[in-house]
């Protein structure tokens, strides 16, 4: 609790402190303008050209204070001195007008004169300032992006510092390449490959079992009795009938055809698996760390309590 107590009082002191130095205001034009209404205009005019001359003021305390010399001259009827601050006046603001409410009409119309005297040079100076004011938008623009590029910088320098090189080291059995149906090419990798030898080998060897079962479905059986010296005996007798030769052809030489091409699919994909073998296969791959989280976030509560009296309130601040 006391470490709250001392940043609420660190932050009550600084920010007075910071609220006055945003807002710098020169205390001589403020009251050389509360003189100005009190028509004291010689006091206003000296004052005005002294407090002009030490300079270190800002623009807009500059033309505050020309404009109250030009007033406080033009009220002296000391054209010369009114000329020369409201001069100064339009070269710092050149679209400055007088206040016809609380001015003079006369006044406006010096002020007006002296500005379509000064209109050609009133309008240099706006197209500098309209220069200016370009310069300082196009430096405004390139400092937030250098800002926004090293920012952008920043981010990539953090998610570079949280990556890590993982290896993974594979180590491949030498016996499944012997194993069929792509087994190897599956061990490797290469699915594609071990897909092919898998796909041929299973219709290979479908073809061969149905070839078999076909060509047993055509034996026929039948019993007969022969004579023999221990007398009549009967022989089972197993055959295929003649008019199922060509059937029985067929299906013998897709039996063995089917055979011998599963092997020699199965030696291929072998083969294959042997001549690209190897023990360890190392992969390695770049991961990102996540972030470090955030640190909590200051919590607080208020507790209500009862006491012997009635009842009591805490505050508690977390952080």
């Amino acid at each position: 609790m006391s470490r709250c107590l001392r940043l609420l009082l660190l932050w009550g002191l600084l920010v007075p402190a910071a609220v006055f130095a945003e807002e710098p205001v020169d205390a001589e034009v403020a009251t050389l303008r509360a003189t100005y209404e009190y028509g004291r205009y010689a006091e206003v005019l000296e004052r005005a050209g002294m407090r002009i001359d030490r300079g270190r003021l800002a623009d807009k305390e500059l033309a505050e204070l020309h404009k109250l010399a030009g007033l406080s001259a033009f009220h002296l009827n000391r054209a010369e001195d009114s000329t020369r601050h409201f001069r100064a006046l339009l070269r710092l603001e050149p679209d400055f007008n007088l206040d016809p409410f609380s001015v003079p009409p006369p006044a406006v119309q010096h002020l007006d004169g002296i500005r379509d005297q000064m209109s050609a040079e009133l309008e240099l100076v706006r197209q500098e300032r309209r220069l200016r004011v370009e310069r300082e938008r196009t430096e405004l623009e390139r400092r937030e992006r250098e800002r926004v590029a090293a920012e952008e910088q920043r981010r990539r320098v953090e998610a570079l510092s949280r990556q890590v090189t993982v290896r993974q080291v594979e180590t491949r059995s030498f016996l499944v390449n012997f194993v069929p149906f792509g087994a190897g090419q599956f061990q490797q990798g290469r699915t594609g490959l071990g897909t092919l030898f898998a796909a041929s080998q299973g219709v290979l060897a479908v073809t061969s079992i149905i070839s078999f079962f076909a060509y047993d479905s055509l034996i026929e059986t039948e019993d007969v009795t022969v004579d023999d010296i221990r007398g009549p005996l009967d022989v089972t007798v197993s055959y295929i009938p003649t008019a199922r030769k060509r059937e029985a052809e067929v299906w013998t030489g897709l039996k063995w055809g089917s055979a011998a091409g599963f092997y020699a699919v199965y030696a291929a994909g072998v083969l294959d698996a042997l001549l690209h073998h190897q023990e360890q296969v190392v992969n390695t791959r770049i991961e990102t760390l996540p972030s470090t989280p955030d640190p909590a976030t200051p919590r607080a509560s208020l507790h209500l309590y009862p006491t012997s009296g009635g009842a009591g309130a805490g505050f508690t601040l977390a952080f």
